[in-house]
């Protein structure tokens, strides 16, 4: 990611990383799209609610964060630690000759893909590419990719990483998502060795070698262009690295982006234009850019304190951190149902990253997770899915509301470990005259309740106390 709060990252070199590289703000600026079938697709997208990010690429031969150890900032989330550590260019080789042991032979996304659906998950947003312009795709513009003979994986027949998780992941029926880095700290067109890097940004003012920023901007939408011809049925395109963008988007009011020296313009209308001839409807997320190219926006680590009126995604990480780390400390079911409850319930959609590892499978503990969740989701998924934040009731201590023509959902979360519904549950503010009926998804017992008003007050009979459908939330069905 280009912004974290980015966890302890064990592993081979020790590398840990705390910090906020970059921060993804709600829009003040939100432009809704006029393309029509980029709209349906929005709505589409909107209505599917839950979905998985995967950050993978050579770093999780170390264990380290993704790219950040190679950026030569002076912040917590660059920090190098291990053998290399002493001179940063000993440490760059290093890390950019894991290209020559990176060989994840437990690869199997048709696994992942069945996980994430038992999960409840209904789209994908995979790495293609991250900052440190690695790519786990077959590009013809650079050798710094999974299947440049340089690396064992590509006698793989899966070689084509990214080609293979969206082809199983579509054949799963889930809209797919490529996340492509537009910062790319291998290039020599952005970072340019004439001039060693000193941050993030270009090795050099772009305004002062025109040709050489050109030949990157080629570079990035020929790579692009790759990945909107080549690999089938294209959903979202997802652009991290939002320091590349135009002098005058820059929001002065925002710490990291006062920090950006240079025009990094790379020209999103030709960039949009290109990828929407080739994939109609396609959704752009030019993330932290307000305007045309930022069709939804996307919080990370975090979860907006109230209902947005626009479209968002809160990205979030089921572990600790964004790229695999041998010992993971992983999100409760518990949690994951409350953050989700709270996103879905505030307008927005989850996307939660699992990090496979450097052998091409993710900890067993993600997958047990995921079960977990699954198993609410089926029992409540009606109050998840094609549903619509809740702007109108209001939350209610342990209850959070959406909607659809006809009904509302309260849903009642359990604190962690408790598992335990009260026998009564009241809530306020129900803004409608009359209450038809009231039932508990997954349940078959009939609840007793009373209207006074606009308060609602529903008994749950004790059988049902007893054996509740599952314990990390409850829905309560309301009809009119």
């Amino acid at each position: 990611m280009s912004k974290v709060k980015t966890v302890l990252v064990a592993g081979l070199l020790g590398a840990c990383l705390t910090g906020k590289a970059q921060q993804h703000n709600t829009s003040k600026d939100y432009q809704w799209p006029k393309d029509s079938l980029v709209t349906r697709k929005l709505h589409q997208w909107q209505n599917v609610k839950f979905g998985l990010l995967m950050h993978w690429g050579t770093y999780s031969e170390w264990g380290v964060v993704e790219s950040w150890s190679i950026c030569p900032e002076d912040e917590g989330w660059c920090e190098r630690k291990g053998p290399y550590a002493e001179s940063y260019n000993t440490y760059l080789a290093a890390y950019e000759k894991l290209q020559t042991t990176f060989n994840p032979v437990l690869f199997n996304p048709q696994k992942w893909a069945k996980a994430a659906r038992q999960a409840g998950m209904k789209y994908v947003v995979f790495t293609t590419k991250h900052h440190d312009g690695f790519c786990m795709f077959d590009t013809d513009q650079t050798d710094y990719k999974v299947t440049d003979p340089k690396t064992p994986f590509s006698s793989n027949p899966r070689s084509n990483i990214a080609k293979e998780v969206f082809s199983a992941f579509r054949a799963d029926s889930f809209m797919i998502g490529a996340y492509f880095s537009k910062p790319d700290w291998h290039s020599n067109d952005y970072w340019w060795r004439y001039f060693p890097p000193q941050t993030r940004n270009p090795s050099y003012n772009p305004a002062k070698h025109p040709d050489k920023w050109n030949q990157f901007k080629q570079y990035t939408y020929n790579q692009i262009e790759e990945l909107m011809t080549d690999y089938g049925k294209m959903d979202i395109l997802w652009l991290d690295g939002g320091w590349v963008r135009p002098k005058n988007t820059i929001d002065t009011a925002v710490d990291w982006q006062r920090a950006i020296p240079y025009d990094q313009d790379i020209d999103m209308p030709n960039i949009a234009r290109m990828a929407r001839k080739n994939q109609p409807g396609l959704l752009v997320v030019d993330r932290t850019v307000s305007g045309e190219f930022e069709n939804y926006v996307t919080p990370e680590q975090s979860v907006p304190a109230g209902y947005l009126p626009y479209p968002w995604e809160s990205c979030m990480t089921l572990g600790d951190s964004w790229s695999y780390i041998p010992k993971e400390h992983f999100k409760s079911t518990n949690k994951v149902v409350h953050i989700l409850t709270d996103v879905v319930s505030r307008n927005g959609n989850l996307l939660l990253n699992v990090a496979p590892g450097p052998d091409g499978d993710w900890h067993t503990e993600a997958y047990e997770r995921l079960q977990e969740i699954g198993s609410w989701m089926t029992v409540n998924g009606e109050a998840i899915y094609n549903t619509q934040g809740d702007s109108l009731i209001g939350e209610q201590g342990h209850v959070v509301f959406t909607h659809k023509p006809g009904a509302t959902y309260a849903i009642y979360r359990s604190e962690e470990g408790k598992g335990s519904l009260p026998a009564t549950v009241t809530l306020t503010h129900i803004p409608y005259q009359q209450v038809k009926n009231v039932s508990m998804l997954g349940a078959k017992q009939k609840l007793t309740w009373k209207q006074e008003g606009q308060t609602l007050v529903i008994t749950i009979p004790e059988a049902l106390l007893k054996k509740l459908p599952c314990k990390e939330a409850w829905s309560f069905k309301i009809r009119y």
